[in-house]
């Protein structure tokens, strides 16, 4: 089985104000609610690629509740979501207007006792499963909160997959995650420096590799990504040119695509380009992008 983790989701409220007059009463255009997550995004991917997944991961209040109710009847996707007795699921408003604005919410304080619940919950996981840790940790955690995780189960024999930043990620390659999926800006800022090549690049994904990391995934936005695969040998693919309408996701999307193409038994250059498919499908589309979409940027991809 499959199992995504976000720590922090949202219920993601997107309003279109095309003309916002800042003091005056203003009226919405259109209006919607998206449950927001990179781990659910990852949820819904997988459902699009064919793949039953489970997502795992805090809520809190009747926010939570119909976060969890979203998750459930709108998405159709499994949950197990431990319920946090106080707080709520935070709330991100998204405002369309000339230019796009977001105003956060806070979210729920994950207290000791939530955490090791949470720690017990992945100790049911079963060997051979995947477990996919998609995100920023809560501030109310702290920032080995993904490798005291990953400590609690490294006795099993789980297809680990981060997709984090900064400390957070560096912090769970001793524990030999099979995939890690840093972005270009990721991976400068862990670095300390501005990468311009290819072969800086992977000389960095290298580094990453001695650390302990298996598999690694550079996304590079419009001009696709760069995978370092576990026998040491590199693969590049080109995206396909478009009008970006939504780079929310496409991230997450790599992901999925990524470890759908492991599942189904793909070479890793075909598993990287279904990879770079998916994310450009995602960021062409406003949400996450349905099948359809992702097979045609696939066969329209460049060859490289």
């Amino acid at each position: 089985m499959i199992y995504t983790l976000t720590l922090n989701p949202a219920l993601d409220y997107v309003i279109d104000v095309p003309d916002l007059q800042i003091g005056k009463l203003n009226r919405i255009q259109s209006e919607h609610i998206l449950y927001g997550g990179k781990g659910i995004n990852v949820s819904v991917m997988l459902k699009e690629l064919g793949l039953e997944s489970i997502c795992l991961g805090f809520i809190a209040g009747f926010t939570g509740k119909e976060f969890q109710k979203g998750i459930r009847d709108h998405l159709q996707i499994k949950e197990k979501f431990i319920e946090l007795k106080q707080g709520r699921t935070r709330i991100n408003l998204k405002l369309l207007g000339k230019e796009e604005t977001e105003i956060n919410g806070i979210g729920p304080i994950i207290h000791t006792k939530d955490f090791k619940q949470l720690q017990q919950q992945l100790c049911g996981l079963e060997n051979k499963d995947i477990l996919i840790l998609s995100g920023s940790i809560p501030s109310s955690l702290s920032s080995d909160a993904y490798a005291k995780l990953l400590a609690s189960i490294k006795e099993k024999d789980i297809c680990i997959v981060v997709d984090a930043s900064g400390d957070a990620l560096l912090q769970t390659l001793p524990y030999r995650p099979y995939l890690i999926k840093p972005n270009l800006n990721e991976l400068e800022e862990l670095f300390h420096q501005s990468l311009q090549s290819e072969q800086e690049i992977i000389a960095c994904a290298k580094l990453l590799q001695k650390q302990g990391a298996k598999n690694i995934l550079v996304s590079l936005g419009k001009d696709g990504a760069i995978l370092l695969n576990e026998h040491h040998r590199f693969f590049t693919q080109k995206a396909n040119k478009g009008i970006v309408k939504n780079s929310a996701g496409a991230g997450d999307s790599m992901v999925a695509g990524f470890i759908a193409g492991v599942c189904s038994g793909m070479k890793d250059e075909d598993r990287l380009a279904l990879a770079v498919a998916a994310g450009s499908a995602t960021a062409f589309a406003y949400g996450i992008a349905a099948i359809k979409e992702v097979e045609k940027q696939r066969k329209q991809l460049p060859s490289c």
